[in-house]
């Protein structure tokens, strides 16, 4: 079953990309620091965030300085996804193992994502950390090749 996902490029306190998959009527999020990976072999930190409702996929402008996220938002890539293997989405980001085939403007090809195991930060709550990985498709070259 295909699903939407987008990723935005948000200019907020600092600049990242948020990484939305479509999940049981949501946008699950994940801020990713440094962008996807468009490389095969590339990981990169994703960070886990809150839930976004599907209307915020096509979300374009500016949040206001007072509310969560405040900076310019703006879609880098958006298209369609689809989980490999029998486990739907669901099942698969509730194991923490997600293999996925992203076809965007940008991003297409198989990536995965993975939780792993966080430390806690002082005095807070642990980081919901994964890496986003690209495995292989699209136009993607190996990190040797670059």
């Amino acid at each position: 079953m295909m699903r939407i996902f987008v990723v935005q490029r948000h200019a907020a306190t600092h600049l990242h990309y948020d990484l939305r998959l479509e999940i049981d009527g949501v946008l699950k999020s994940w801020a990713v620091p440094k962008g996807p990976p468009e490389t095969i072999g590339v990981r990169r930190l994703a960070i886990l965030v809150k839930d976004h409702p599907l209307e915020f996929a096509d979300f374009e402008g500016v949040i206001p300085v007072g509310h969560g996220g405040a900076g310019t938002v703006e879609i880098w890539d958006k298209g369609w996804y689809e989980t490999e293997g029998s486990a739907p989405a669901a099942q698969q980001f509730e194991r923490g193992v997600m293999e996925l085939t992203l076809r965007g403007r940008i991003l297409d090809g198989r990536y995965s994502l993975i939780r792993m195991i966080s430390k806690k930060k002082k005095g807070g709550k642990p980081k919901d950390e994964w890496l986003l990985a690209k495995r292989s498709g699209g136009g993607a070259v190996t990190a040797s090749q670059r």
